[in-house]
């Protein structure tokens, strides 16, 4: 059995920039501090949410750098090192442990995509040379290739693959993977709609967006889920259930980040190809952040 990097609460947390497009990492350090008073267990840092395709290497590690030190053992740190290029991916992964995360967040290659068997080398060979945990990372809605529940059970034999951020949403191929892989893998869910329902199934936590805005209610939606109190679960979970909903009506981090900046955390400012968020879907977020009081 592989010992989980964590359990519960993970945060995609977002990257902030100032009013010149540059990296604002005394904001980061406050949302740093916020996840940590907020009982996450886990922040993924230069992953989607965080727009880790437009940010530089030496800024990746300066965002890893600063959350590493600023968590200061509090939280697990987990670096995106994702690409489509597996040398490229090993070169991120070494910059991420040299600047102090703890595991490795693994996107599929996307765009030349592969079969997968091309999967298993691609995972295998970063997993045989990095010096620390590897956890991958299952969006084929972005990447446009799946992992297949066979395929983790290959990976699970794998000393160093420590688990899975499982975002398909395809309940019934994650059931599958858990039944093949039993305890050698851990699977998180990467969506927060599915945290509940994929906890049932075997699930030990969430790679959340929403735990930006309301880490305290993630945080205890996978307590609940951890206890097997699964009706107060999902009584919980339906109350966010319009958060977890409107974070994603544009492509993420585009909500998000409207939030938060609408919550006084951060500005709101993305790198190109993302854009401000339209009019009417900006007014829907603002009723729904009104709503839970957040602002």
């Amino acid at each position: 059995m592989k010992t989980p990097l964590f359990t519960g609460v993970c945060t995609a947390i977002i990257t902030p920039f100032d009013a010149n497009g540059e990296l604002d990492l005394d904001a980061f350090a406050r949302l740093v501090e916020r996840q940590a008073e907020g009982g996450v267990s886990a922040l993924a840092v230069c992953g989607t949410t965080g727009e880790a395709a437009t940010l530089s290497p030496a800024e990746q590690t300066a965002l890893i750098r600063r959350a590493a030190e600023v968590s200061d053992g509090s939280m697990t740190i987990l670096a995106g090192i994702g690409s489509n290029d597996t040398h490229k991916a090993l070169e991120a992964a070494k910059r991420a442990s040299d600047a102090g995360a703890d595991g490795l967040l693994m996107v599929t290659p996307y765009y030349n995509k592969t079969t997968q068997a091309g999967l298993v080398e691609h995972f295998a060979y970063v997993a045989d040379r990095a010096d620390r945990p590897v956890v991958l990372y299952n969006v084929p809605s972005r990447t446009g290739v799946g992992i297949q529940p066979e395929t983790y059970a290959l990976l699970s034999d794998h000393p160093n693959i420590n688990g899975v951020k499982e975002a398909s949403g395809d309940i019934g191929a994650f059931a599958r993977s858990i039944a093949l892989c039993g305890d050698r893998l851990t699977f998180w869910s990467g969506n927060d709609s599915d945290t509940a329902a994929m906890y049932a199934l075997g699930a030990r936590g969430v790679v959340s967006v929403a735990s930006n805005l309301v880490p305290e209610a993630v945080v205890r939606l996978c307590c609940l889920c951890e206890s097997g109190l699964f009706p107060e679960a999902a009584a919980l979970n339906a109350a966010y259930m319009d958060l977890f909903h409107l974070l994603f009506i544009e492509v993420n981090p585009i909500p998000v980040k409207t939030a938060a900046e609408l919550c006084g955390l951060c500005r709101a400012d993305m790198r190109l190809p993302l854009v401000p968020m339209g009019a009417e879907n900006r007014r829907k977020l603002t009723a729904c952040l009104e709503k839970h009081g957040l602002i």
